[in-house]
């Protein structure tokens, strides 16, 4: 039903964060990065990324090449060819303009689509806002994590068809049919 990532938890409003460089790599100026994609297989024909620093700066990046290591991706870039420029980038997520995003098919949603997203139930009570979408394990249930601040309450909702019987994500919410017991503590 959710996207992880390619959170394309845009950096900002036009882009679409794809990776997040955690560290250099080498000597020649590689940087090693988490994926925030759930398309790694996106990087393929990737020119330029767009590096967007901690600070809000934003450079467009020429990709040299790249290569998967473990659960991450190792980055070359034009122009970075010591550690001590790609030091630089450290902190930074690398995103694509908007248009470049994956698109899901037909009920699967980003995350990021679904954060904000007003929760209530199928008789209109409302339960709060989705502040997050949480993984559990390796069998990565997605839970709505759903803050209810008046009530000062969180709640953890499966994110499954049969709980989550709407989601409309143009108009930000989503209407559940609670079993019994799982809005009580």
């Amino acid at each position: 039903m959710s996207e992880d990532r390619e959170r394309e938890a845009s950096s900002s409003d036009d882009l679409v964060a794809v990776a997040r460089a955690v560290r250099t790599r080498g000597l020649r100026g590689e940087v090693v990065a988490d994926l925030l994609t759930d398309f790694p297989e996106r990087f393929e024909n990737l020119e330029r990324l767009i590096a967007v620093a901690p600070d809000g700066k934003r450079q467009v990046l020429l990709l040299e090449e790249h290569w998967f290591q473990q659960k991450r991706i190792v980055l070359k870039f034009a122009g970075y060819d010591s550690i001590e420029s790609a030091s630089a980038l450290v902190g930074s997520e690398f995103a694509v303009p908007e248009a470049e995003r994956v698109e899901l098919p037909e009920d699967v949603f980003y995350d990021w689509e679904l954060e904000g997203c007003r929760v209530e139930t199928v008789l209109g009570e409302n339960i709060g806002r989705v502040r997050e979408v949480m993984r559990t394990g390796r069998g990565g249930v997605e839970v709505l994590v759903v803050e209810n601040e008046q009530a000062r309450r969180e709640h953890l909702i499966p994110l499954a068809e049969t709980i989550c019987v709407e989601i409309n994500v143009e108009d930000k919410l989503i209407r559940i049919d609670a079993p019994e017991g799982l809005l009580e503590f």
